[in-house]
């Protein structure tokens, strides 16, 4: 099977992100598959332009960079310039990029599935869509998009890919019940929630070299890893910093970067913070070390009705390095952390909760300690990467014979 996945946000393990689609499409190679993918030239998380050859063969799965602006972090209007700049060059990449039997596009940024769904047309292969979160309606909920009428084209825009996809694919629950509700049929819509390799996670003697590049040997480090922006409430993590002030042991580790950095570091330097540190992005094959240097791992999100849908992927990576996660975000993630007895949940924007539960790990090393070996042993067992690859197998087969059968 021939499989073209057209992708702008697409990272492999060199890079900061999420690697799902790699790890998917590595798995799929060792199947016997051929795996094309079409990302851009710019890493969407540091805005910078990829240092890669326009085509490359990454363990086994070919990657093809179409042209991108590299204004992806200058603001919110250059965000989506940067992404309309990748719909042509995409679009010419992957016509160039032979036959396909089935294509393979995700949203957000849903910028990208003009191309996808085109491509699909023009090769007459099945067009399976990935949906990663709800948008429009995070935005909405979050007062980024307040317009009736762009509001209105956001939602038109997504029901027709919605419908035009031949199947959909969900990472989380709720997402498919959304889908549901707005006119897809249950056969249609599989969910495939985040999956995790192990492997990824086992960690070396680079654990040592980040504690000591921050200045963290004998601290007690809670660490919040990814993007920094509006959505992950990160305010509360420097306001709980605050409050914890008065323990010299405690230290928090922000291993990301994005929009809200300067506003946090500022919102940090008002309160004569010296227990927390913007440590930047990582490389995927390198969060390892970070998260072995780690005590624990805190996961915020706003409290809004539309974050009690998602499942986030770096609360599957705490719980396979072995960490406790503090969780300020309820809904579907807060099952998973609930059902392993992983972590310790605080309600959402609340600073005192989350400083509260900082406090509790720390004096009590034994129960953090038993809280991640359960959670790795959750996450291996029920998240394996492994599994989640043999599900985008079997969907990807379902489309193309029923293609065939037709």
């Amino acid at each position: 099977m021939r499989i073209l996945i057209i992708h702008q946000n697409f990272v492999d393990h060199r890079h900061p992100g999420g690697t799902r689609h790699l790890d998917v499409a590595t798995r799929l190679v060792a199947k016997g598959h051929e795996v094309t993918v079409v990302a851009s030239t710019v890493d969407y998380l540091t805005g910078t332009q990829i240092k890669a050859p326009r085509q490359e063969t990454y363990k086994g799965v070919v990657i093809k960079r179409a042209w991108a602006l590299p204004t992806v972090q200058k603001s919110i209007a250059w965000r989506a310039i940067s992404y309309v700049s990748y719909l042509p060059a995409a679009w010419w990449t992957a016509l160039r990029s032979g036959p396909a039997d089935v294509v393979f596009g995700t949203t957000p940024p849903v910028f990208q599935l003009p191309p996808t769904w085109l491509i699909a047309k023009m090769r007459r292969a099945p067009f399976v869509l990935e949906v990663l979160d709800l948008w429009p309606e995070f935005a909405i909920g979050m007062g980024v998009l307040k317009n009736p009428v762009l509001i209105w084209i956001a939602r038109t825009v997504e029901q027709f890919f919605n419908h035009a996809a031949k199947h959909l694919i969900v990472n989380s629950p709720a997402y498919k019940d959304y889908l549901i509700d707005h006119g897809r049929q249950a056969d249609d819509v599989t969910t495939i929630v985040n999956g995790v390799d192990p492997e990824m996670f086992e960690p070396d003697e680079g654990a040592n070299e980040i504690r000591r590049r921050f200045r963290l040997d004998g601290k007690f480090v809670v660490t919040y890893s990814g993007a920094l922006g509006m959505a992950n409430d990160l305010s509360t993590i420097v306001r709980a910093a605050n409050l914890v002030q008065d323990d010299p042991d405690i230290h928090f580790l922000l291993a990301g970067d994005g929009k809200e950095r300067t506003k946090l570091e500022a919102e940090a330097k008002a309160l004569n913070l010296t227990n927390i540190t913007f440590g930047g992005f990582f490389p995927k094959d390198q969060m390892k070390n970070v998260l072995a240097a780690s005590d624990a791992c805190v996961a915020t999100l706003l409290d809004i009705p539309q974050f009690k849908t998602p499942f986030p992927n770096k609360v599957f990576d705490y719980m396979t390095a072995g960490k406790p996660v503090l969780l300020g975000i309820d809904g579907a993630i807060r099952k998973v952390v609930d059902e392993a007895n992983a972590g310790i949940f605080v309600q959402p924007g609340n600073e005192q909760s989350l400083a509260d539960a900082v406090r509790h790990l720390k004096a009590n090393p034994d129960e953090a300690k038993a809280m991640g070996q359960r959670g790795q042993q959750h996450i291996v067992s029920h998240y394996h990467m492994d599994r989640q690859a043999d599900r985008f197998e079997e969907v990807f087969l379902k489309v193309v014979q029923r293609k065939s059968r037709r």
